[in-house]
């Protein structure tokens, strides 16, 4: 945690996690027999790609930022050492 503390908000990223595929039993009965909770597994992995894809866009928009920032830092370097 005290490392944590150390390193400046910015430099953190964010981890995104896709979710796992859900399991689909290619055994027509053991499908019927667990029809809800399979039904439940593929509305959950729904919703989580759903994160997954914000995460991800969040995560783009942070690095472009963080990128065109150091950009701009690597040009105030270049000023200050004169090339």
């Amino acid at each position: 945690m005290a490392l944590l503390i150390c390193v400046p908000g910015p430099v953190l990223a964010e981890s995104c996690f896709a979710p796992s595929r859900p399991f689909l039993p290619s055994d027509s009965q053991a499908a019927r027999d667990y029809a809800d909770i399979i039904r439940g597994d593929f509305e959950d992995y729904i919703q989580d790609i759903q994160s997954y894809f914000r995460c991800l866009d969040g995560e783009r928009a942070r690095a472009f930022e963080e990128a065109r920032e150091v950009s701009e830092e690597y040009g105030r370097f270049l000023q200050l050492v004169g090339d």
